[in-house]
This record gives structure tokens, C-alpha cells and sequence, in this order.
């Protein structure tokens, strides 16, 4: 308090004194110099510029790892991580299963088509990257989620089903796309005038528990409705590449959750495959949902 006194007597002498001409020189000269930037009300000025040096102290050092680490920007399909060579060149190596993260729970198993049970997709992925070039880990590939089970097999009958519930579920699913895509692009311009058409029709069966001969009969009598779902599902899993064909690894994300409650999933998408290359065309994948071949339209998966 006795510094702040002192302060303002002596700021009233100098105010009530005559200035002198050396005085009046003083603060012109003074009024001249540039008026240094006041830090914050409250902020520290040395602390002020330490944190300002540490921010580009923090964006050299992110830019200097950038420039060390090649591997930031270089990409590996699943089962592999980047690694740097002796050139510092970034490659992609089989990943070590042990470094995968632990799994929560039996729901992020998945059953591979050798019976066995994997803690999660990346160990699988990771063992699968290992047998590369072999004829075990060739047939190796991700059979469902959850831990292997067994699966009863599906019988003739019960394969003639399977169609009938899964073109309904299609049409059903493009729908609830519709009716959320307000604006989060789930469905382009062209397919959402496509699926219009489905919902806006009267005749349309909504989602339900429905019979068996229901779902047939509405199949007959409503057959163009379906035509498009079937297709814009191929369209979705053909991605890797888009080569209109799909593979075991393309028909994965459907396959892998519909096996544990569909029992006849494997055996209707091998039997898609009528000619037996491994691969499942437009045209057998339509045969397969019963869409007729005049009916069958590439335009449609774009």
C-alpha cells in the first residue's frame, strides 16, 4: 500500500509542477518510441512467450517426427504393420498376433473356416498374414463372429427359404436408409430416387414377422421392388476391387453376422457360385435371389 501511495504523490508533484524544456523534449522523444503490446490482463509476460515457444517447439517436433516416421502416412491392409528399412523406407510386415489388443468379451471372437476360435479380428487377421503363401493360410479365411459353434446343416427345404427372408430384409434395410439419409449422403441422389419408389408404393409389405408363403407371395406379385435391392447389395460388398465379382473376402461383412442365425448362409452363397471359380458375378448373384436375367442391369450397382 505505501509503494502505491508514493506512486500516485509523485505522479500529482510531477502534474502540478511547470515543466521544463527538457521535460517537454523528454516526453516528445518518449511519445515517439513505439508502445511495446501489453500482454492479457493477469497473464505473465515471461510465461506468455515460454508457451508460445513450447507451442513451436511441439509443432517442430510433430513435423520432425513426420519427416522421421514414413510410416505415419503409409497404410497396410489388415494383419500387417508398417516398418521402416535400413533406407527408412516404409514397408508392411506381418503383424505379431501378442500385439493385438486384448479382447473385452466373446463378442469380438470370430470363428475362421478351420473351426478355430480367435480372440478378435485383428489375431485373426494377424495368423492369417502369417500362413501367406501357403495352402493352409489360402484356405484360411473369417467365417463368422462369436466363437465357433456348431452349426446345423442346411437342408434342402430349408435352402429354398433363405432367399425369401433375405430379399425382404434387403428391401427393408435400403428403406430405413431412405428414411434416415437426411443428410448424412447414406444413399446417393439416384438410389434415393430408387428406394422412393419402394416406399412411397402402397403396395408395398412392411418389416415384420412374416410367413414364409407371405413372403413368396409378395415376391411374385411385387417382384420389381426387389429387383433394385438385390442389386445395390452386390453393388455394397463388390469394393475390393470393384470388379464386378465378388469374393470370400468381399461377401465377409455380410456373411460373418448372418451365419450364426441363418444356418443355410454358407451354403447358399457356395452354391451362388455355379460355376465354381471362387468367384460370384452379377449374373449369379441375381439367378441366386431369383431376379431374372433381363432383369439384370450393372447401371443399377453403380
Amino acid at each position: 500500500m505505501k509503494v502505491w501511495i508514493f506512486f500516485l504523490l509523485c505522479l500529482a508533484g510531477n502534474a502540478m509542477a511547470a515543466p521544463t524544456e527538457e521535460a517537454v523534449v523528454e516526453e516528445l522523444l518518449i511519445a515517439e518510441e513505439p508502445i511495446a503490446e501489453e500482454p492479457e490482463v493477469g497473464a505473465n509476460p515471461v510465461q506468455v512467450e515460454i508457451e508460445e515457444f513450447d507451442e513451436a517447439i511441439d509443432i517442430f517436433e510433430e513435423e520432425q517426427a513426420f519427416a522421421d516416421n514414413p510410416c505415419l502416412d503409409h497404410h497396410c491392409k489388415k494383419g500387417k504393420v508398417c516398418e521402416v528399412d535400413e533406407d527408412n523406407t516404409p514397408m508392411c510386415v506381418c503383424q505379431d498376433p501378442s500385439s493385438c489388443p486384448a479382447s473385452e468379451g466373446e463378442f469380438e471372437h470370430v470363428c475362421g473356416t478351420n473351426n478355430v476360435t480367435y480372440e478378435s479380428s485383428c489375431h485373426f487377421s494377424a495368423t492369417k498374414c502369417a500362413l501367406e503363401g501357403t495352402k493352409k493360410g489360402h484356405k484360411l479365411h473369417l467365417d463368422y463372429t462369436g466363437p465357433c459353434k456348431y452349426i446345423d446343416a442346411c437342408l434342402d427345404p430349408e435352402l429354398s427359404e433363405f432367399p425369401l427372408r433375405m430379399r425382404d430384409w434387403l428391401k427393408n434395410v435400403l428403406v430405413t436408409l431412405y428414411e434416415r439419409d437426411v443428410d448424412n449422403n447414406l444413399l446417393t441422389e439416384k438410389q434415393k430416387l430408387r428406394v422412393k419408389k419402394i416406399f412411397e408404393n402402397e403396395k408395398r409389405l412392411t418389416a415384420g414377422e412374416h410367413s414364409l408363403d407371405l413372403l413368396a407371395h409378395d415376391f411374385e406379385k411385387n417382384y420389381n421392388m426387389y429387383i433394385f435391392p438385390v442389386h445395390w447389395q452386390f453393388g455394397q460388398l463388390d469394393q475390393h476391387p470393384v470388379d464386378g465379382y465378388l469374393t470370400h473376402s468381399e461377401l465377409s461383412p455380410l456373411r460373418a453376422p448372418l451365419i450364426p442365425m441363418e444356418h443355410c448362409t454358407t451354403r447358399f452363397f457356395e452354391e451362388c457360385d455355379a460355376d465354381n471359380d471362387k468367384y460370384i458375378a452379377l449374373e449369379e448373384w441375381s439367378n441366386c435371389f431369383g431376379i431374372k436375367e433381363q432383369d439384370v442391369d450393372k447401371d443399377l450397382i453403380v
